[in-house]
């Protein structure tokens, strides 16, 4: 099936992490052109881009999502040199490793994780509104379309990490309130959340090195394997076509091996062992 995203521009924030790579390597491979945006560790990303086939189709910016001006910028940046975006992909975001009650979580931390994972994501919608104020709708009829990062956490909780659970939560409101204001702007565009769950990338997730861990986490799934980034890539792409789903916005869509937030399956059903030899076989 042709997504019609051949030549579209597609802006991935938090490029420079697992999940950002993957989206950005997804769109390209159907064909986009994909601004691929970084901050704390973007030279990583600019030697990973430059290894890439699609190159030639890439450009990269440089922006704190924190920083209403910043994503602004970056957006303009984008817009003058490829006349627009098309697609944008709220992915910037921080998971705070040390395990924390919320009264044991200082200010700092909780502030942090909000700026980053709510208000960030808040930002990059915005400036990515403005930059479609100013260029106006496709004469195609082919919808822009904004799609945010969320996460299970947001949907069942996950103790000892309310604060991010708390910021990823607040995107669903922020995605069905904007499905109402885009379309002011483009009457086709259209507004999604993918919520991943556990999921591994290009580097290793120390949470998951842990012994238990990965046996405690899948006893939720219906699937009992931990997700790859390539997994939550491949919805992204889905959502963001104007071919597949033209008539898709405001939705929650959930890559999570069907996590229930309960338990599935009891520990012996589950072969720790098998799984973590999978996630090896797939790096």
């Amino acid at each position: 099936m042709d997504l019609a995203l051949a030549d579209k521009v597609v802006l991935v924030t938090g490029a420079s992490g697992a999940l950002g790579r993957a989206t950005a390597a997804a769109f390209a491979a159907e064909g986009a052109r994909v601004a691929l945006h970084g901050h704390s560790d973007a030279e990583s990303m600019d030697d990973w881009v430059l290894a890439q086939p699609w190159r030639e189709r890439s450009m990269t910016v440089v922006a704190d999502v924190r920083s209403p001006d910043e994503m602004d910028r970056a957006l303009d940046e984008v817009r003058v040199a490829w006349g627009r975006v098309d697609v944008c992909v709220a992915n910037a975001g921080r998971w705070p490793l040390e395990d924390q009650r919320l009264d044991e979580c200082s200010p700092e931390r909780i502030r942090e994780t909000v700026e980053v994972n709510l208000l960030g994501s808040m930002w990059t919608a915005r400036s990515f509104m403005s930059c479609l104020a100013r260029t106006g709708p496709r004469a195609d009829d082919h919808g822009a379309s904004l799609v945010f990062i969320g996460s299970t956490a947001g949907r069942f909780g996950e103790r000892l990490h309310a604060d991010y659970a708390a910021a990823k939560a607040g995107l669903v409101g922020l995605a069905r309130s904007l499905k109402n204001e885009i379309v002011r702007i483009d009457p086709f565009a259209r507004v999604n959340v993918v919520e991943p769950g556990w999921t591994i990338g290009h580097k290793p997730k120390p949470a998951l090195d842990r012994p238990g861990v990965i046996t405690r986490v899948v006893r939720t799934m219906a699937l009992r394997q931990i997700g790859r980034a390539e997994d939550i890539a491949r919805a992204v792409v889905i959502l963001s076509s104007p071919a597949a789903s033209r008539h898709v916005t405001g939705e929650v869509l959930t890559v999570a091996g069907g996590m229930e937030g309960r338990l599935l399956w009891d520990e012996s059903e589950v072969d720790e062992a098998a799984v973590r030899s999978r996630l090896a076989s797939q790096e």
